[in-house]
Parts: structure tokens; C-alpha cells; sequence
């Protein structure tokens, strides 16, 4: 039977996994073409696996060489010599799979067994390009994991190297090369080459600005998250609506393809054993909620590394707190330096011009991480786990309650008579800290999400999931009755697309005439709590 996979590559024969095949079919037409190119995504994006896929996708028409660099140890990229060797190692244990004759191989040998004189990069080529020239099928050469290489010179001479047989193969059609180069990792080459330098200086001009460009989307569709359900429904009979959870995963992961196998893996072998009676009862909306919970708080591979590439790079602070805490719009610079490794280890997308955190749970884990770095915690996490259990009541949440505490919290360290302390509070704390306040009353329990439509400076959108009940609570800046009127009109429509009858508003108001505190309004068939901070 088969399982859902979150480590190294994804089998179709023993996985649960989404069909790509139309995405390698499209990869495919880069290789027919004579491309060489590049795979750049974020860690544990599919890449391994859509490498392998495309391997025998190329199978019967190619000589597949597939290498991989976590093989080759740091001490293979330290001079030309030792690459030639580490590498031609690599390639001979895959010589008999990508069909290399046994002439080349015994070359190879020599560079690996010779004590002086030893190989370098030009005779490495000598015999790459005769069995380029010598083989019945064209040549493809794959390398996976190309950031081991980051740092060193001699992978950079290496590109160059392979550069140049292209540009000959382009100016001399009897030149014999590679049908195409595939290159894969999460740091692209622009960004290897800008590490690489002598002091201060920085290499700027790539040697693999030959390379096609690759824009192919390898998220995971709702259609194709569906497929693999209907898939596993054939298998297990739960019952489940496969349409509705595949799209409550799409738009929880945007298609991430780790986070979409990690939630299935969740529900299939935990959750139908821990928290539901059966199968049946886990593969319900209720089962995703309760595994995205679970997600947003374990330590797994690809949250390390996120949380790594964050603590290394403090630079990348400014744009997620403006993203996420201020609502801020943020228009995408391409030549931005930051908002380019933000995009390049898979913080971000580029949403029409503007950025955008890559998906909800990112989003959900980075609010995790800040409100719990927030410099306010300490103050309102203490007042918060002391009014808690007056919050829950009956595995209910008391928002009103909470918003009222809240308030009374903010009444007495507010500097109503120091405009630039106000705005300050109202711009650019007012929702953090609101956040910070919220965090511990919900947390085991509970999780929250800001609706990317709403999410600016004037209006922020918080929906709660607290024991299979939705809160939602618009954050607002007051701007006056007109504009509050209209974000009732706007909170009643958002409580009508999920069937709710009671909705919640928390203003953030300069207006010293302003009311602090809490009320309650009828609006037809609804109820909106109304607080002023």
C-alpha cells in the first residue's frame, strides 16, 4: 500500500504523490531544445523528485549522466585538482547507468589514481566532449544539490568550462557537447558567483549567463492535489469530499508540494490514530485544521532551514515585520537585493507586482515567531495567561472579553498627549501588539490567519480556529464613521461567505474623543462587537 512521502525523493510506485508528468513534459522541450538551464527553488520544493521523474522521462532518446554534489566533500572543491578527481569519481559509480564506454572510464580512473601531474579541469573535458562525440544518443548531464559548491572558485571554472562548449557547439555544428546541462539547488548561480571573490571583491560576471531562463510553476494544483486523493480514497474508502480538502490544502500551502505531503502524512498516521476515531472522521476539514495546528508547531527539516536562512540574514526583518505586522504594500524590486534571497529561499512571491509572504502557513509560523520575539511579550503574554481562563468558556473564546482586557491594557501606558508616541502605536504597534495578547490564549489550541485581501495599513483581517469554531476579527486604523461604516458593511459580507452571525471589529483610533472600550451592535440578522482602542 501506498504511503505519503516527505523525505528525498517521491516514487509514484510506493507514494502518494501529486502527477507531474506535464510539468516534466514541459522541462523536457527545454532539453530537446539543447537548453542548458537551471532549477532554482526553495528547500523541499520537489526538485529531487522532478529530477527524477525527467530522468526517465529522457530515458529511452538520452544518455542520462545524474550526479549529485552532496557527494563530493568540501575538500573536492578546494583546488582544480581535487574537483577533477572528486568529480570524476561521481561520474565513473554512474558510468555503467548513463552508458559511458569503458575507454572513458579508464581515463577517469587515471585522474583519480594519479599521484603527481595530477588531471585538471581541461583534460576532465578532453574526455567529456569525446564521449559527447562517440555516443549513439546525445549526452545529458544533471547535477542536484549545486549549493554544496557555494564558495568555490573551482565550480565557477567548472561553469566556465562548460560555457564555453556551448558557445562552440553554437558556432560549429559538427562540435559535439552535451545535448543540454540541468543544474539544480536553491541558490541560483548569480548568487554563487556574488560569494565568490578575493577580499573584498566579488565575481560579477557570471560564467552561466548561457542558461535558458526557467519559469515553470512546479507548485502542486488543487486538480492534482485531487487526483492524488481520489487516488487514495480508492485505496481506503473514508469518504471524504476530495474536492473540498484538496482545495482547503491548496490554499493553505499555495501548492508548496512539502507542506501539501506533510499534511496528508499528518491526517493519514497521526491523526486518524491520536485525535480522530477513524480515517473517516480525520479526512474532514476539521482533520486539516488539526493537522495544519500540528504542522505550525513542529520542528521538521524544512522549518529549520527556514528559520536558519532568517537568523543568518537579520536584513530580511524589515520587509516580513512591514509584510505581516503593519500591513504594509511593498512593491517587488527585482534588483532588490534582499527581496531577491527572500524569493530565492521561498519567503516570498511576487504577487502582481508586489510582495507577498509564499503562503499561509509560512505566514502562520512567521506571526508564531515574531509575536513570540514581539519586545511587548513579557508585558501583555503575562496579563493575557492571567486573564485566561476567564477567556474560555466551554471550549468557546470570549472575543468580546478579550478586546475589553486588551483595551484596559493599552489605557494605562497610552500617552494620549504625545502625538508621535500615538501614531507610532496606532501605524505600526497597535497590531502587533494586539497579536502578542492574543498568542497565548490560543496557543495548543487554536490557531490564527490574516486574509491576504484585507492585510493593509488600514485593514487587517484575523481569523481564528479555536476547537473547530471561526472567529474573525477585523483590525482596523479609525479614519473616521464613514470609513467604519463601510468596514461593517465589509465585516458582514465576510460573515455571510462563512455562515457566521457574529463578527468582531477593533479599531485603533487617534480620535482623542474616542470611547475606549467595547460595545455591542445589531446589524439585521448579525451581531458585531465593536471596540475602540
Amino acid at each position: 500500500m501506498k504511503v505519503f512521502n516527505t523525505t528525498a525523493v517521491c516514487n509514484p510506485s510506493k507514494h502518494y504523490m501529486v502527477d507531474i508528468s506535464d510539468k516534466v513534459r514541459e522541462i523536457r522541450k527545454l532539453v530537446d531544445a539543447g537548453k542548458y538551464f537551471t532549477i532554482n527553488r526553495a528547500r523541499q520544493y520537489g526538485k529531487t523528485t522532478t529530477i527524477s521523474a525527467l530522468e526517465r522521462e529522457l530515458a529511452d532518446d538520452y544518455c542520462i549522466l545524474s550526479l549529485d554534489f552532496q557527494g563530493i566533500s568540501d575538500a573536492g572543491f578546494k583546488t582544480e585538482e581535487a574537483f577533477v578527481k572528486a568529480f570524476s569519481r561521481a561520474v565513473v559509480k554512474k558510468a555503467k547507468t548513463a552508458g559511458m564506454p569503458s575507454d572513458s572510464v579508464e581515463r577517469l580512473n587515471d585522474f583519480i589514481n594519479r599521484k603527481e601531474y595530477e588531471a585538471v579541469l581541461d583534460e576532465l573535458f578532453s574526455v567529456l566532449t569525446d564521449w559527447c562525440e562517440n555516443s549513439e544518443k546525445p549526452v545529458v548531464m544533471i547535477i542536484d544539490e549545486v549549493d554544496t559548491a557555494t564558495n568555490n572558485q573551482v565550480f565557477l571554472d567548472f561553469l566556465a568550462q562548460l560555457r564555453l562548449q556551448y558557445l562552440e557547439r553554437e558556432k560549429n555544428d559538427d562540435y559535439k557537447t552535451f545535448q543540454s546541462v540541468v543544474l539544480a539547488g536553491v541558490t541560483d548561480i548569480k548568487h554563487l558567483k556574488n560569494k565568490i571573490g578575493n577580499g573584498d571583491a566579488e565575481k560579477e560576471n557570471s560564467p552561466w549567463n548561457i542558461a535558458a531562463d526557467f519559469n515553470l510553476d512546479m507548485s502542486l494544483s488543487e486538480a492534482g492535489i485531487m487526483e492524488m486523493l481520489d487516488e487514495y480514497e480508492t485505496d481506503h474508502n473514508t469518504g471524504m469530499n476530495t474536492k473540498e480538502i484538496a482545495g482547503m490544502i491548496r490554499d493553505y500551502t499555495s501548492g508548496y508540494p512539502f507542506l501539501v505531503s506533510r499534511i496528508c502524512q499528518l491526517i493519514d498516521e497521526q491523526l486518524s490514530k491520536v485525535r480522530f476515531r477513524s480515517l473517516s472522521e480525520a479526512w474532514t476539514g476539521e482533520g486539516v485544521e488539526e493537522a495544519v495546528k500540528s504542522l505550525l508547531t513542529e520542528k521538521n527539516t524544512l522549518f529549520d532551514s527556514l528559520m536558519g536562512k532568517l537568523h543568518d540574514n537579520r536584513s530580511f526583518d524589515s520587509q516580513l515585520k512591514g509584510l505581516l505586522l503593519r500591513g504594509e504594500s511593498i512593491e517587488y524590486l527585482p534588483d532588490n537585493k534582499a527581496q531577491e534571497q527572500l524569493m530565492m529561499y521561498g519567503f516570498i512571491v511576487n504577487d502582481n507586482n508586489t510582495v507577498a509572504v509564499a503562503n499561509k502557513i509560512f505566514e502562520m509560523r512567521l506571526y508564531k515567531y515574531y509575536v513570540g520575539e514581539s519586545r511587548f511579550s513579557e508585558e501583555l503574554r503575562g496579563n493575557a495567561l492571567d486573564n485566561k481562563p476567564a477567556f474560555i468558556k466551554g471550549n468557546q473564546l470570549d472575543i468580546p472579553l478579550i478586546m475589553e482586557r486588551f483595551i484596559e491594557t493599552q489605557k494605562q501606558i497610552r500617552d494620549l498627549n504625545n502625538e508621535e508616541a500615538e501614531r507610532k502605536f496606532i501605524e505600526e504597534e497597535g497590531r502587533e501588539k494586539f497579536l502578542t495578547y492574543l498568542s497565548p490564549i490560543i496557543n495548543g489550541t487554536g490557531t490564527y490567519s490574516i486574509e491576504e485581501q484585507t492585510r493593509n495599513r488600514r485593514r487587517m483581517d484575523v481569523v481564528i480556529h479555536y476547537c473547530g469554531k471561526r472567529y474573525i476579527i477585523e483590525l482596523k486604523i479609525w479614519h473616521g464613521e464613514r470609513y467604519n461604516a463601510k468596514g461593517e458593511e465589509q465585516i458582514l459580507d465576510y460573515l455571510d461567505h462563512f455562515s457566521l452571525t457574529t463578527g468582531y471589529m477593533l479599531s485603533f483610533s487617534f480620535n482623542k474623543s474616542k470611547e475606549p472600550g467595547v460595545r455591542k451592535e445589531i446589524l439585521g440578522d448579525k451581531v458585531l462587537y465593536e471596540g475602540v482602542v
